[in-house]
């Protein structure tokens, strides 16, 4: 397998231009890291819906209810008080947000605002974060940003991808200078979405998402040229199958081995959307056909 720098591989990505994606999180509408992902997809030539939570919805899961309306602004006075169940950016459309948890936003987003913005099509994929902070093995159960992308691929029958960074401090959307790893995350995020969507439809297999994680930003790792992208699992595999063969082995690196390795890599793991751990072998073996370009192996 082999790397490409980041314009070698934007360069091959031009069919990929004008997807339809339907994008959330955990962390709130109005935080950065999404904002800056959303800005980074745009430039790209997509077609961006976000339906995300009125406010921070860290850790809760798949949790699922109507919303009610608000008393308070949202996060980040990105909404005044008193607006409502849900709602919209006064001038963008294409902003939205829901009173409730991010699978039930990913549910406004399929129903709701996607089909007004896209004359009733559906996505062509859900991308969920970067959430602030890793989601590795056991977090994955609890994310809201995983939760999105696993009812999106589940339920809705939608591809889909979770990012997440580990630097996670929360920043609102309007923050100036935007920090190098809000831009870094999502450049990274779009690379890997552009590579996926590029690969063709069907884009994953299905009841599958992408759980993907980006290591800190360092003085080493500073610039999105600098990472590079490692298959893993979920969870150990200590009484699992074997995984699908790459690098010399049938048994691929955990998330959190890739990213508290030496050195920038990115670790790209094939969730099981039904229970939220390492997706059977033979799913594997279709998503490393689709990235094997791009994917390296661990020293």
């Amino acid at each position: 397998m082999r790397t490409h720098s980041v314009l070698s591989l934007l360069s091959l990505l031009g069919a990929a231009h004008g997807a339809r994606i339907l994008q959330s999180n955990d962390d709130g509408w109005a935080e950065l890291y999404l904002r800056s992902f959303n800005d980074a997809l745009n430039a790209a030539g997509h077609d961006v819906v976000v339906s995300a939570p009125a406010e921070n919805q860290s850790g809760t899961g798949s949790s699922d209810r109507e919303p009610e309306p608000r008393s308070t602004p949202c996060q980040y006075n990105s909404c005044p008080a008193n607006s409502g169940p849900v709602g919209s950016n006064s001038t963008n459309p294409r902003l939205n947000w829901v009173n409730s948890y991010p699978v039930t936003s990913v549910k406004y987003g399929l129903s709701t605002f996607g089909p007004q913005i896209w004359n009733g099509q559906a996505p062509d994929l859900v991308v969920a974060g970067p959430n602030t902070a890793s989601n590795l093995w056991l977090a994955v159960h609890f994310s809201g940003t995983v939760g999105a992308a696993v009812h999106a691929a589940r339920v809705a029958k939608i591809p889909s991808i979770a990012f997440s960074g580990a630097d996670g401090a929360e920043l609102p959307w309007n923050t100036s200078p935007v920090p190098s790893r809000s831009l870094v995350y999502a450049e990274l995020a779009t690379i890997l979405t552009e590579k996926v969507l590029e690969s063709g439809a069907p884009y994953l297999p299905e009841d599958v998402f992408l759980n993907v994680n980006f290591p800190s930003i360092t003085s080493e790792c500073s610039r999105a040229s600098d990472f590079q992208w490692v298959l893993s699992r979920v969870n150990p595999g200590f009484l699992s199958a074997p995984d699908v063969e790459t690098c010399g082995d049938d048994r691929l690196p955990t998330e959190t081995d890739v990213v508290n390795s030496d050195g920038c890599y990115v670790a790209v793991s094939v969730g099981d959307a039904t229970d939220k751990t390492t997706a059977p072998r033979e799913k594997q073996a279709v998503v490393l056909e689709k990235l094997a370009d791009v994917l390296t192996c661990l020293p």
